[in-house]
């Protein structure tokens, strides 16, 4: 259904109108009563009218005795209708005392409370049972006629339908056409071109964040081009703005393609099928899944479901296990990415060493030298002085040079002898440099001696493929229709075959394991 038909249908809507005030009773409407109106059925008219005769005499014999037994209508005597007694004169007790004697000849005394008196005789009796079987009748006649209304408006449910679907999407984009021009910076209209042909390139914000107030926003540009930074490795310090960043992107490329303009001073965009995202910690403890679990839970969808047509952005993976777990699945994980999936991608993390990936020598070895793998990282700015932390917030091109994570301790404000203690011992276990692909350092106990473990190009390649392999073996496990038995089973297989395969004659790949 479009606008057109929807206004040609004005017509069934003004039907519609008429039934409701046709059928709907609006006098008992405005006391908070909903009735059908009993001119909507004339068996219903008949007993409203007989109802109505029916309370008029007993509002009658309610002045007669008033002025039978002298007292005032209303202020002294009144009429009072309940679930016991049904309809009931009631006076005070004070009162009761000077109309006593005409009580006990002409009326019945049902109940002395401290409120007063209640009374009936036989005629008010009479009156009052005619009235609740004429009312029960009516009842019964108005639940009869609700099933017919409602059958009848249920008629309408196509046209409210389809009116709300209508009405919906002018309301979003009217939202759409709001936001775009009230914004402090107006948005601009995006370029779409084909997601076989053209690239992603953003130069703007994030809309969420730099509405905030009191954040003064820095604006980031991103350029997934094919063959050049179709991936994207981004490296820096905690609070730097990775993941602002790599939100930013899939936020407005999915805003795009809803047809919604973008906070950005040029935007153009390939059409994407699909935006996979890994971001975030979480962890399930009603379904005993932890952290890791559920991210690679969450990795192997993307694994499964991504396609060349596909936006992926990954956050940490691999931060809730061991650091050579964790650097040997992110390691696989994007060469399988980039080899398999070749799909536009944002890989935020930690592991330094990732960014080996970028070089010529191991795309050349890794057979990823056409995929465009490119580092990025985001500035930050350490005072020699003070060694104070400033972040920078501007994404950049290169990788990170160094780890800021006890400047970020620093900077929370940790005891000094806590800091100096962590910089000793980071020193003893990081000897990370840009010729090398991975470097460990471990002290040993007791003594002063180091033991340098380094792997070379061709190590890692010949790891990461049999990691890649299993990795891919375990993506096409059907977890969910294995109960946690069967499926660490299949693991144990798995990792068995690993084991006693590829890992013997690979040091880099036992250390993986």
């Amino acid at each position: 259904m479009d606008l057109l038909d929807f206004l040609m249908d004005e017509d069934r809507l003004n039907k519609f109108t008429a039934l409701v005030e046709f059928s709907v009773d609006l006098d008992q409407l405005e006391n908070g009563e909903y009735m059908i109106s009993p001119g909507y059925d004339s068996k219903l008219a008949a007993l409203k009218d007989e109802l109505n005769a029916v309370e008029q005499q007993i509002h009658d014999l309610h002045k007669q005795t008033a002025s039978d037994l002298d007292l005032s209508l209303d202020k002294a005597l009144k009429l009072e209708k309940g679930t016991q007694f049904g309809h009931v004169f009631r006076i005070t007790k004070k009162e009761e005392q000077k109309v006593r004697k005409k009580l006990s000849t002409h009326f019945i005394v049902l109940e002395t409370r401290k409120d007063g008196v209640k009374f009936t005789n036989s005629r008010l009796k009479k009156l009052g049972d005619q009235y609740q079987k004429v009312l029960s009748e009516y009842t019964s006649c108005q639940k009869e006629i609700v099933v017919r209304v409602v059958d009848t408006s249920a008629s309408f449910s196509e046209l409210f339908e389809a009116s709300a679907g209508i009405l919906s999407e002018m309301d979003v984009l009217l939202s759409f056409a709001d936001l775009a021009t009230s914004c402090p910076v107006p948005y601009v209209r995006p370029d779409i071109t084909p997601s076989d042909k053209g690239d992603i390139i953003l130069e703007g914000s994030h809309p969420c964040v730099e509405a905030q107030d009191g954040v003064n926003f820095i604006p980031n540009d991103c350029t997934l081009v094919r063959g050049k930074s179709w991936f994207q490795i981004i490296t820096g310090p905690n609070m730097g703005g990775k993941s602002t960043f790599i939100r930013q992107v899939g936020v407005n490329v999915l805003m795009a393609q809803v047809g919604c303009f973008l906070p950005c001073n040029r935007a153009s965009i390939s059409i994407r099928d699909s935006i996979f995202a890994r971001v975030g910690a979480g962890y399930c403890q009603l379904r005993g899944v932890s952290t890791f679990m559920q991210e690679m839970l969450e990795t192997a969808s993307i694994l499964k479901g991504a396609c060349e047509k596909s936006l992926i952005i990954i956050d940490e993976l691999g931060r809730g296990t061991s650091t050579y777990d964790g650097f040997g699945l992110a390691w696989a994980i994007c060469e399988y990415l980039v080899e398999v999936k070749k799909a536009p991608t944002l890989f935020a993390t930690h592991f330094h060493e990732l960014t080996a990936l970028a070089r010529t020598d191991v795309q050349q070895s890794l057979s990823v030298a056409t995929h465009g793998v490119a580092n990025y990282h985001v500035g930050a700015h350490i005072d020699p002085s003070s060694h104070r932390l400033t972040m920078l917030y501007k994404v950049e091109l290169g990788a990170c040079d160094q780890s800021f994570g006890i400047h970020v301790a620093e900077y929370a404000n940790f005891p000094e002898n806590v800091v100096a203690l962590a910089r000793s011992k980071a020193a003893e276990l990081e000897d990370f440099s840009h010729q090398s692909t991975a470097s460990y350092d471990l002290k040993e106990e007791g003594s002063n001696k180091r033991r340098k473990l380094a792997y070379n190009a061709d190590e890692i390649a010949k790891g990461a493929a049999r990691a890649h392999h299993f990795l891919q073996e375990f993506s096409n496990l059907p977890l969910d229709q294995l109960d946690e038995k069967q499926a660490m089973q299949h693991l144990r297989e798995l990792r068995c075959d690993l084991e006693n395969g590829a890992a013997r004659d690979c040091p880099w790949l036992q250390q993986f394991l």
